[in-house]
């Protein structure tokens, strides 16, 4: 068995990849915020699975059951919240059920809900990540020995932020119903915060808040398709 082969059929973490044997069910909606997490997995040991939505992961969880799942808390289809209170209550459940949000002040209702953590975006220390999780783990679940403690950054394909921005223009395409405004505020705000666009972030907290305020939003909205366009039209340094 050559070296390859052995390091693919190995399943028992190690200090190096202290995430071996775990699968991973990303719940998430934004690809750039799906590519970092990827990447995180990649070097933590873990397989990943995606779902963009709460029907895809139902959908998912039909087939099997993962050890770990990650939650973002603003889904197209509904509220990561419900998600994590109904998994909660599943038996057998879900080893490790954590919240994911670039808003820190959802971590309350996270946990009420039954969430072992809140992980709040961006995601980009590998050693953070597999913290996240391994201390929910049990013990048998963790490398045995003293763990490398890696500090790296990751950094995702800034072809998936502009995949992200192709998204934002066509929700703003389709209309401003006041459902879709809430979802696009929340989808803006939390991609830019996870690429470090505080500009862009900065438009999307202030079309949130003029929404939760019934103000006009049609200037809002309008300044913040500008600056996506501004995005999608920026060449990509490859």
């Amino acid at each position: 068995m050559d070296d390859l082969t052995q390091l693919t059929l190995q399943t028992t973490p190690t200090a190096a990849r202290p995430l071996l044997g775990l699968t991973v069910l990303v719940v998430e909606d934004s690809r750039y915020a799906c590519e970092a997490l990827r990447l995180l997995c990649l070097h933590s040991g873990a397989r990943i699975r995606r779902a963009d939505c709460i029907a895809s992961a139902k959908r998912h969880l039909q087939v099997y059951r993962p050890s770990v799942i990650l939650v973002d808390l603003g889904l197209p289809d509904g509220s990561g919240v419900d998600l994590i209170s109904e998994l909660s209550g599943v038996t057998p459940r879900i080893e490790v059920i954590l919240a994911l949000s670039g808003d820190g002040t959802q971590k309350e209702r996270a946990m009420a809900a039954g969430a072992n953590g809140f992980v709040e975006k961006p995601i980009e220390s590998i050693g953070a990540f597999q913290q996240s999780i391994l201390e929910h783990l049990p013990a048998d679940r963790r490398p045995a020995g003293p763990r490398i403690v890696r500090d790296e950054q990751i950094s995702p394909d800034p072809l998936s932020y502009t995949d992200d921005m192709a998204h934002v223009a066509n929700l703003i395409s389709d209309g401003s119903e006041i459902v879709a405004i809430s979802y696009l505020a929340q989808f803006v705000t939390g991609v830019a915060k996870s690429a470090h666009d505080d500009i862009l972030a900065s438009a999307g907290e202030e079309l949130a808040r003029a929404h939760k305020a019934r103000k006009p939003t049609a200037p809002t909205i309008a300044k913040l398709a500008g600056l996506v366009q501004e995005r999608l039209e920026q060449p990509i340094a490859m």
